[in-house]
């Protein structure tokens, strides 16, 4: 047994409701004999009598008043989805999700938190991950990523610059070695550096071609930038990023930067959401990769 026809199963619903076909009819606006081709129809597809038909109308059977409290939860649930849609289609509210690398979400705060000013209705979410969300699977609806241009087909992408790592140290540590807080012989520094998929960024090539000893590795931001804290070694951050307390041995080079991508999925670039998630987040790090 199939039940599938929807539009059938809502006719006979109506039905059940008016009482009569012509009340059916006026609450559908179709005409009263496409009313009873629908009855007709459906109860010969489940071949089970849904209606006792009298002069004064229609009568649901029992197994018609099963089928009609069923079909009257599904129909709300119609609605509800239809006033969701909506929503989405027209509004700028319920769940953003933005995936982003560790070492930006500290920076991206702020930004989210301006959003939710001008749009009081928005959940964000940030997630950061090694892992690079696919956005084509709804894992996230908007993406800043760094390193080599996102390649996905259907993704909007867009240039947002490049993040300029500088060396950091512990104050403590550098006088331990007896070594100055600025400009130290790096060939005496031990470096704290990524493990895993983060071993792709500038930084680690660098790291490599020199030959500097990499005395912590980890696959994890904050435990990096843990291991700089208690003097493990010197590490890369972005400036203003958790640096607070820190020494800045060595500014910026231009062999340590990443390129910055903002990406989203074709079929979500255009939505309200997505587009005032955006516009912030661009002009939020302009201004920061400007600094």
């Amino acid at each position: 047994m199939s039940l599938e026809p929807w539009d059938e199963i809502r006719t006979a619903l109506h039905v059940a409701r008016a009482g009569t076909v012509s009340g059916a009819a006026a609450a559908l606006g179709v005409h009263h004999a496409t009313v009873i081709r629908h009855i007709d129809a459906l109860e010969d597809r489940i071949n089970t009598r849904l209606f006792q038909r009298h002069s004064k109308g229609y009568t649901p059977t029992e197994a018609g008043q099963a089928l009609f409290e069923a079909a009257q939860e599904t129909e709300q649930r119609f609605d509800q989805l239809a006033a969701r849609l909506q929503t989405l289609q027209g509004g700028i509210s319920g769940a953003l999700v933005i995936t982003t690398i560790p070492e930006l979400s500290a920076l991206l705060l702020p930004a989210i938190h301006e959003l939710c000013q001008i749009h009081p209705a928005l959940v964000p979410c940030l997630r950061t991950e090694e892992r690079v969300l696919r956005l084509e699977y709804g894992e996230a609806h908007v993406a800043l990523r760094a390193g080599a241009q996102p390649q996905e087909p259907d993704n909007v992408v867009q240039s947002l610059g490049r993040l300029r790592l500088a060396l950091y140290a512990c104050p403590e540590w550098l006088d331990r070695i007896g070594l100055p807080e600025s400009d130290p012989p790096l060939e005496r520094l031990g470096f704290v550096a990524a493990d895993g998929s983060s071993t792709r960024a500038p930084t680690e090539h660098w790291l490599r071609a020199a030959g500097y000893r990499i005395a912590f590795r980890s696959n994890d931001h904050a435990t990096r930038l843990a291991a700089i804290r208690a003097g493990l070694g010197a590490g890369f951050l972005l400036p203003g990023s958790g640096t607070e307390g820190l020494v800045q041995i060595l500014t910026p080079r231009p062999e340590w930067a990443s390129e910055l991508w903002l990406v989203t999925h074709v079929d979500l670039h255009r939505s309200p959401k997505v587009q005032a998630c955006t516009t912030l987040l661009r002009r939020h790090m302009a201004e920061l990769l400007a600094g």
